[in-house]
């Protein structure tokens, strides 16, 4: 990490990922012994068009849950960060749920978002500027899973908060968010604050469900990453011959997202072969699922107190707010 203001350094809206750092994760992935594909090339365009729609499905709990709780319950969380802020959004995407948040700040200084997405960072800053004329907006195009040198806004704010929305900390195995968590509580410093959204325990049926849905848009999505990889890179994944796999792993606590060959095929990537056996994997998601103590205990090994959390209704999903003390 770089000093004092970093999160990897990224002008706003450059592009945070070329080519050749798609083919080389690809190969690093498919060439491991559990072959595996980087989550974070689920969105370009295409995927980011396709989580919309798996957002709306009514199997997906996670983005209604988590709208219902910031209805509720956004000037609760807007009074806990403090006035005079500086908002930093991690992969806020289309800015729905950031707008809920925005509107109940109080003399916000500034709205920093980051994410890897150019067309959807470029809509949603676009948007926000006509609607907060008078808010600084500093978009970031940025893969931030890697450190990322954020701008500096214009007016020293009164403490910086990071706002991570959605349930993408589940994402992360647990060594990797603890490391995660840690970055984010030295950039926010003393006084500063984390808001995230975090997919609490539930019934198996109700998660395995929600990622393998009947509309099959899950499984579009999944597959997407192989078009994307034929797309951009030049392999020649026949999608026909792929299907999407999702299960409970009730041991680890996560579902685990795969792409199954159906046959015995080679797939080739850059001068290179990939042999595939029928029923081989590719794991390209794992999601944690956690309790408000196991969380909460995980974000202390980073640095931070626990403050409050909101949830809904059915209690499938959690806000949590935390201080570095």
């Amino acid at each position: 990490m770089t000093p004092t203001n970093s999160l990897a350094t990224a002008p706003p809206l450059a592009t945070p990922a070329t080519n050749q750092d798609f083919l080389a994760d690809v190969i690093a992935g498919l060439s491991k012994r559990a072959r595996s594909l980087p989550c974070k090339y689920f969105y370009d365009a295409r995927g980011s068009e396709l989580f919309q729609k798996i957002c709306e499905l009514p199997e997906y709990y996670l983005t209604r849950a988590e709208l219902q709780i910031l209805d509720r319950y956004a000037g609760e969380m807007a009074k806990a960060v403090g006035p005079r802020i500086s908002l930093i959004g991690l992969g806020t995407g289309a800015g729905t749920k950031t707008r809920l948040l925005l509107e109940q700040l109080q003399r916000p200084i500034a709205y920093i978002p980051v994410d890897i997405s150019t067309e959807q960072l470029q809509r949603s800053t676009k948007l926000f500027r006509k609607i907060f004329p008078a808010l600084e907006i500093l978009p970031v195009c940025a893969d931030y899973l890697e450190p990322v040198k954020l701008p500096s806004p214009s007016r020293k704010p009164g403490r910086k908060v990071v706002y991570f929305p959605g349930s993408t900390i589940g994402n992360f195995e647990p060594q990797s968010a603890g490391e995660f968590l840690r970055r984010i509580a030295k950039h926010v410093g003393i006084g500063g604050g984390l808001l995230i959204g975090v997919d609490l325990e539930k019934d198996r049926d109700v998660l395995e469900r929600a990622y393998n849905d009947s509309a099959g848009m899950t499984a579009q999505f999944n597959l997407n990453l192989l078009a994307r990889a034929n797309r951009e890179l030049g392999a020649d994944f026949d999608l026909t011959q792929w299907r999407h796999e999702a299960v409970y792993n009730s041991a680890q606590g996560r579902i685990e997202i795969y792409l199954v060959s159906e046959i015995d095929q080679t797939v080739h990537l850059s001068g290179q072969a990939f042999d595939f056996a029928a029923g081989e994997k590719i794991i390209t998601e794992y999601s944690y699922k956690h309790t408000l103590e196991g969380f909460t205990k995980l974000a202390a090994t980073a640095g931070f107190e626990f403050a409050q959390m909101w949830t809904d209704d059915a209690r499938l999903f959690g806000v949590f707010y935390f201080t570095v003390l």
